[in-house]
């Protein structure tokens, strides 16, 4: 039996890693390396902006709504009825009515993209002051970037921290294979094991950030992923099973 760790919370749709368990013999075990925490008043204000200041924000995820709404209620700003929401996406729109009145003149969204954003944006309300909100795991550059280009103002606001998870309890050594997706997945292992030697253990790294961060911290990648013909995790996994049976 082949047992494989991924550094994800178990995904809602286990299917294909069935099949890939009937179809190799592999157990799969899926086990968060950090999790997403907002920041505190304290740490927030370190980036010395005033919320009050904006017109328009915009979201790329529900807890980037949550941690600024909490933000905003502990320090007491008012959040003005015009303020407007872009986000890039239409379900993390519809979560804003759990904070604010559902709108459609002031709740705009794209199709996922930076692009379809900044047309969301449009000539109609470049002229609004734009707080961009992240993580700090997350790259902005692509948005902020064409922001830029747009002639819009905006200033960029992190709100959610990385925190590393307590992986002491895993025995890393009955491990074939792990699958690292973030920075922060490499970062959360060399703290909760100083002493890693990789040895026997394959790594898959799943996505085009954290390659850069497995070479630097001395980790041989078996294969990498996204790509044309693996373009989910699950499918780079089966790939690589099939080429190294």
């Amino acid at each position: 039996m082949m047992n494989v760790l991924i550094s994800q919370q178990v995904p809602m749709n286990l299917l294909p890693y069935k099949e890939i368990s009937e179809t190799y013999g592999v157990s799969f075990d899926f086990k968060p390396f950090f999790k997403i925490e907002p920041l505190s008043v304290a740490e927030f204000r370190t980036q010395k902006l005033d919320l009050s200041t904006y017109t328009a924000i915009t979201f790329s995820s529900r807890l980037g709504i949550d941690a600024f709404f909490e933000l905003a209620g502990q320090m007491k700003v008012k959040i003005p009825d015009t303020m407007k929401y872009f986000c890039t996406t239409e379900v993390i729109a519809i979560y804003l009515q759990k904070h604010i009145t559902y709108r459609k003149r002031k709740i705009f969204f794209g199709d996922g993209s930076a692009a379809s954003l900044v047309n969301a944006i449009g000539h109609k309300h470049k002229d609004e002051k734009f707080l961009v909100t992240t993580s700090d795991n997350a790259n902005s550059e692509t948005l902020t970037k064409l922001l830029t280009a747009a002639g819009i103002k905006y200033d960029v606001a992190v709100l959610l921290k990385s925190v590393t998870q307590d992986l002491k309890s895993i025995d890393l050594g009955k491990y074939n294979l792990a699958v690292l997706y973030n920075a922060y997945d490499v970062k959360s292992l060399m703290e909760n094991f100083p002493d890693f030697k990789q040895g026997d253990l394959k790594f898959i790294a799943y996505g085009k950030n954290i390659v850069k961060a497995m070479e630097n911290a001395g980790l041989q990648i078996a294969m990498q992923g996204p790509s044309p013909e693996a373009p989910s995790a699950a499918k780079t996994i089966e790939l690589y099973l099939k080429n190294n049976r």
